[in-house]
């Protein structure tokens, strides 16, 4: 199975993917973590992504698009996967959809976590909070400056992938402001799994 989880940020979309992944035992790609890891090396293409993420910006539509198409390479991609962060906008979808197209794959599902914007930033503010309070190192991006900064890319931005994709009809929404464990089994019932 082949799916994508398209959400605003702090919508949930990296823990239902790593839900979802588990029960199907499929791959789960994770673009910010891709990027983290980039961030992390320190080399010069990593200290580019690391002052992308802590301004808040997205990554370019190229940079990404190659990432993602290198990881889809790899050999436990081959029974499916989970995209979580990517697309984040139509021209990432679109080649995504040239990439699909030229390894004869097609997507089974997109799943939309809808969500209510205002009520996001609690949420952001509250993973960092529990990051610390674990000794964990919060994300650079999980403050509420950068946070509403992503925000407003998402809507500008990744937005537009919800007709995007209603209009390949492989659309599925989910309400994502329910419980962790009632948006798992939502997005479960939506899918077949």
């Amino acid at each position: 199975m082949r799916l994508i989880l398209l959400g605003a940020p702090g919508s949930g979309k990296g823990t239902q993917a790593e839900r979802i992944a588990s029960r199907l035992a499929i791959a789960h790609l994770s673009t910010g973590e891709m990027l983290r890891v980039a961030a992390a090396s320190k080399s010069a293409f990593g200290r580019d992504v690391q002052a992308v993420i802590e301004r808040g910006d997205l990554v370019s539509d190229d940079i990404v698009v190659k990432i993602v198409a290198e990881r889809l390479q790899k050999d436990d991609v081959k029974s499916g996967y989970v995209l979580d962060g990517f697309p984040r906008t139509v021209a990432q979808a679109t080649a995504l959809d040239k990439v699909l197209a030229d390894r004869g794959e097609k997507l089974d599902a997109v799943i939309e976590l809808k969500v209510v914007a205002a009520d996001l930033v609690e949420r952001i503010v509250a993973r960092a909070t529990q990051a610390k309070a674990c000794g964990k190192e919060a994300r650079a991006d999980d403050n509420a400056k950068t946070f509403i900064m992503r925000l407003h890319a998402y809507e500008e931005l990744t937005a537009p992938l919800v007709d995007y994709y209603r209009s390949k009809a492989v659309l599925k929404s989910v309400d994502g402001m329910q419980s962790m464990d009632a948006v798992t089994a939502a997005i479960r019932r939506t899918i077949g799994a």
